[in-house]
Order: C-alpha cells, then sequence, then structure tokens
C-alpha cells in the first residue's frame, strides 16, 4: 500500500490491515486527529486478538488511564489515594513483582515526587452485611525545604499532568516485564503492543522526553514484540518518527460521519502530518515562542520534502540567497542547531539572531515550496489581532 490511499468500511478492517502490516514490520506510527476513532481503533486491534481467555495484545489508551482513580479523603482532606481497578487484568500478576522498583526507576527521570503502592483492608457495606474487600492504591510524596532543612510532604495531591506521567511509568515497567519474554513472566502472552495517545495534558517538553525514552526503549528491545503507537500530537509523531526511523508511517482519516476510513501510507512522502508539524512551526514562529528542538522538527520536513521533490540531498535542496550563492549558511545552521538531541527536561529557547534563521528558513521554504495558505489564516489572523 505504500504511498497511496485505502478505503476501509470500519475501523475492525483498519485493525486487520495493521495486523497484517506488522507481519512484515516491527512499528507503526499512525497519526489522526481527535474524533477520527484512534482509541476505538486500538480496541479493535486488541478485539481480533481475543479468543476465549487468550489474549495478544498490551494496550494503553484512555481506558487504561481509567483503571486509575481518585480517592481524595473529602472528609478528612489528609490521606489522598490513587487507586488500582485490580479487577481488571492489566494488573494480573503484578503482585510480588518489585512494581515500585520498576516504576520509580522510569518515573525519576520526569519528576521529583516520590510514591509508594500499598494493599489495605477495608470493610463495605452491601445491604445489612460488612463485606471485606483489598484495596490496593498508590500515595504520594515529596520532599521540600522548609527553613533550610529537607522535609517529606506525605499525602500529597498531584498535579493532572504528574498523575498521568506515574500511569504512562507505571504502563512502562509492565512494558519492560513484556519485553522480558521470561517464562512464568504475567506478560509472557504479549504479542503486540498498541499505545495511543500517551501524553494527554502534557506540555510540549514532556511530549519530547516521552517520545524520546519510549523510542530508545522500544529500540532496546529484542524485536519478539511487535508495536503501534497513534497520535494527535505533531510534535510528539515527529520526535517518535525521528527515533524510530525505519517505521511505517500512517494517516488515518474518516469520512461520511465515520461510516469509511481511509488509511494513507506516509513513510517517504510530507503528507498530512508533515503538514500539521508545518502548523505547529509556523504557529511557534508568529508567535516567537521557538525552542531549539524546533530545528529538529523543521530539518526533518526538509529531508522529506527534499527526497519528494527528487533532491539529492538537503544542501541541494535548500534554496540560496542571493548573497549566499554557495546556499552554505543556511545549510550550516541547520547541521549545528539539529545535533540530534533533545532537551528533555528544559528546552533551551533560542537566541534572537537562531529565531530569526529559523524563521527566514521555514519562510523560505513555505514560499518556494507552495502550501495552500489556508491552513495558516487563522494563524495570521491571530497576528495581526
Amino acid at each position: 500500500m505504500s504511498n497511496s490511499l485505502a478505503t476501509f468500511a470500519d475501523l475492525s478492517e483498519v485493525a486487520t490491515r495493521l495486523r497484517e502490516k506488522l507481519a512484515e514490520k516491527k512499528y507503526i506510527l499512525l497519526f489522526a486527529y481527535n474524533g477520527t476513532g484512534k482509541t476505538r481503533l486500538s480496541m479493535e486491534f486488541k478485539n481480533l486478538g481475543k479468543n476465549s481467555n487468550a489474549r495478544d495484545t498490551l494496550y494503553f489508551n484512555a481506558f487504561t488511564e481509567d483503571l486509575f482513580y481518585w480517592d481524595n479523603d473529602l472528609e478528612g482532606d489528609s490521606n489522598r489515594e490513587l487507586r488500582l481497578n485490580t479487577n481488571s487484568s492489566f494488573f494480573s500478576g503484578l503482585l510480588g513483582t518489585a512494581m515500585d522498583t520498576k516504576i520509580r526507576t522510569l518515573l525519576h527521570r520526569y519528576v521529583d515526587f516520590d510514591f509508594k503502592i500499598k494493599i489495605r483492608e477495608m470493610e463495605i457495606k452491601e445491604g445489612d452485611q460488612l463485606i471485606k474487600q483489598s484495596v490496593t492504591y498508590a500515595s504520594f510524596e515529596r520532599e521540600v525545604q522548609i527553613d533550610g532543612m529537607l522535609n517529606t510532604i506525605e499525602n500529597i495531591k498531584i498535579s493532572r499532568g504528574e498523575e498521568n506521567i506515574f500511569i504512562w511509568c507505571f504502563f512502562l515497567a509492565v512494558v519492560q516485564m513484556a519485553f522480558d519474554q521470561e517464562e512464568g513472566s504475567p506478560y509472557e502472552w504479549v504479542k503486540y503492543i498498541y499505545i495511543d495517545d500517551p501524553i494527554s495534558s502534557l506540555d510540549d517538553n514532556y511530549a519530547i522526553a516521552v517520545a524520546n525514552h519510549l523510542g530508545q526503549l522500544l529500540k532496546d528491545s529484542n524485536g519478539e514484540v511487535k508495536t503501534i503507537i497513534s497520535s494527535h500530537h505533531a510534535l510528539f509523531f515527529n520526535v517518535m518518527s525521528n527515533e524510530l526511523k525505519k517505521a511505517v508511517k500512517y494517516m488515518l482519516c474518516s469520512h461520511d460521519n465515520r461510516v469509511r476510513y481511509t488509511l494513507k501510507d506516509t513513510t517517504d512522502t510530507p503528507y498530512f502530518h508533515h503538514v500539521a508539524v508545518l502548523e505547529l512551526l509556523n504557529k511557534a514562529a508568529k508567535r516567537n515562542e521557538l525552542y531549539t528542538y524546533h530545528f529538529g522538527m523543521l530539518r526533518n520536513i526538509l529531508e522529506k520534502a527534499a527526497s519528494f521533490h527528487g533532491f539529492n540531498n538537503l544542501f541541494d535542496f535548500i534554496k540560496r540567497d542571493s548573497d549566499d550563492t554557495e546556499g552554505i549558511l543556511h545549510h550550516r545552521i541547520i547541521q549545528l542547531l539539529n545535533h540530534g538531541g533533545y532537551s528533555h527536561f528544559e528546552p533551551q529557547e533560542m537566541m534572537e539572531e537562531n529565531k530569526q534563521y529559523f524563521k527566514n528558513i521555514l519562510a523560505r521554504f513555505m514560499a518556494d515550496y507552495e502550501f495552500n495558505p489556508a491552513l495558516f489564516a487563522e494563524l495570521s489572523e491571530e497576528t495581526a489581532a
């Protein structure tokens, strides 16, 4: 289906096509706008692998996040707990696997708080009877400096973004267990991992960190488990594309009020998600909110476009300024400022001089290789307002 558009009657057919593709490929990256059906597609993919009690897909999506829910102790206002719905098969076999240590190693890449996973018995009244029930929960704490001394504040309520990071790291700890494929592991059944939008409620620096970390984790795996990652977030998708260069890349669209779907293979062409990235870069340039990682995104777009237009390399593709007959300046700027890494936790804002270089390169590219101006009309109006 390379560089062509395929049409499907429903999401089950799309899921079937993805499974067929994973027979020959290790990774699939799927870009789709919100409301297209990404979450439902992940469930269709999972359902195709279910047979009686057997299953083959470990998935992360909105349903996974819903397995974690808060008890904020509204009466006492002191013991705030993130409870785990251990009735779900997602948690099967996890107790006794040192999950705290596995999660903590991942979590401290992103945040400064700590946690404990605990189990306690509690009584719940059902009719006239008191029923004993085990409750599994996570409590959170953070060290703060008070009067020059470090103090541990327990039972804190973490932010929504921090909560999402914790759940994501919990999932990644499970993924690592699935990758190990050790005999007797509670996740030795996993053949596929399906990840849908893991960065909801996170800002861009977290998006870069999560994508980079996930990419490294997948590349270090043994290759027995195949992975699909879907997202509507252009920056996250772009970083994943850079990390997993050999991944198949698709754009999913829905049509006719979700009665028809199209899947476009964009692996080698600057379609769809690249246009979405251009919108994001144009927005950042208009607002003068430019960070060093934006050069990496721009380079990726230029490389894809150079290939599409038949240029042998990026140097030949970059248009030359009248006072720069060799086109050396812009080429060297892109080479120097895109060094292959990302500022994971503290993205650095560009210096004003580099911001101007970035704007010039972007503006020249969009003018020389004409894009529909309607895509950027809203930003123009916003700037003029």
